[in-house]
């Protein structure tokens, strides 16, 4: 048994992972995730990621109307940082395959070897229509194709003088980039389809799955932790959290009250239509969420000791290798986790592994 890992999701888009106009703001400004991340590290966590995001959803809060940029966010970060590993965003539909691997090759040499990238294909149409980077025509299985021929041309650009290879998607024709990293940055991804999980486990690294039941998550971790084993390789896996902690379990879930009653609906119908579900139906469903909803993933409210044993519980029985956490207060939460919560999960992380 390997030891788990931890990390953050940086709020890079405005309002960060909270849809709600009453939860905590977090500003899509350097300064706010600078501070995150160097929050991070002081508390021992062992990795900060950031999304890309090209295009907001409106609403009363305007969230994720104002977003940073992934990678120049990332390679500042590694300036800022020391020791926590570095996961940047690109999206293989926009970016060709010889610019990302050079843009990842200098973040990686920026921080010294602590570099990731989180590879994405493409999932809201609206965010690519509007620079023209969507083919409408391309169905989920070519999308993650393309990405296959993409991860192939980054990684061997990675490793060899010279590359061509021609694809229905993009051309390299004797193609070089320098300096290659000496060590190769990590590949990430997330998804749970069938497409995704056979992508995981032959190119990525790492693997960021959701699921609608524990049961489910189980066995989507180990679909890939199999898969990756076969092809003689591993990929490790990872679902995401949102961590509400307070001094007691009732103060907690006070909160989680307070900022579901603040649940921007507006914003919510249409992040749900970008996925493609009818607007109309997006709306009445929007409508007739509870505050829950605000929340863009599953969460836990508690004190220290509540969040300690949900942790320990969900990674251990649904088989992950780690959780990517959320807070949606940055500068208070992630502290206090640090302080209060994450030595005992080390204790026991160390307690089972031994």
């Amino acid at each position: 048994m390997t030891a788990k890992e931890y990390g953050i999701f940086l709020p890079i888009g405005n309002g960060g992972w909270m849809l709600s106009s009453t939860a905590p703001h977090p500003e899509a400004t350097y300064a706010w995730n600078r501070r995150a991340a160097v929050h991070a590290e002081r508390v021992g966590l062992d990795f900060v990621m950031s999304m890309a995001k090209w295009r907001g959803f409106g609403g009363s809060t305007d969230h994720w109307g104002r977003s940073l940029e992934s990678m120049t966010m990332m390679a500042a970060l590694a300036e800022a940082t020391s020791r926590v590993r570095i996961w940047a965003t690109l999206h293989a539909n926009v970016h060709n395959p010889a610019v990302a691997a050079k843009m990842v090759a200098t973040l990686q040499d920026i921080s010294g070897g602590r570099a990731g990238l989180n590879i994405v294909n493409g999932s809201y149409a609206g965010e690519f229509e509007q620079f023209g980077e969507w083919d409408p025509d391309l169905c989920h299985a070519d999308r993650y194709r393309m990405t296959e021929l993409w991860t192939e041309a980054v990684t061997r650009l990675w490793t060899e003088d010279s590359v061509t290879l021609r694809t229905p998607y993009f051309d390299l024709v004797d193609c070089a980039s320098r300096p290659r990293p000496a060590v190769r940055p990590t590949l990430i991804n997330a998804g749970r389809s069938e497409d995704a999980r056979r992508f995981q486990a032959r190119y990525a690294d790492g693997a960021f799955l959701a699921a609608d039941s524990l049961d489910e998550m189980r066995e989507l971790s180990a679909d890939v932790h199999r898969r990756a084993r076969a092809a003689g390789r591993v990929c490790r896996t990872y679902s995401m959290l949102t961590v509400v902690q307070d001094e007691t379990d009732e103060l907690a879930e006070a909160k989680v009250r307070a900022w579901g009653a603040g649940l921007d609906r507006e914003a919510l119908a249409l992040m749900r239509s970008t996925w493609g579900i009818p607007a109309e139906q997006a709306r009445a469903w929007a409508e007739g969420a509870d505050g829950e909803a605000a929340f863009q993933t599953p969460y836990v409210a508690g004190s220290a000791r509540t969040i300690t044993d949900h942790i320990e519980y969900i990674v251990r029985e649904a088989d992950l290798d780690g959780l990517m956490l959320i807070f949606p207060e940055y500068d208070r939460d992630l502290l206090l986790f640090g302080e209060t919560v994450l030595p005992e999960l080390r204790s026991r992380d160390a307690a089972a592994a031994g």
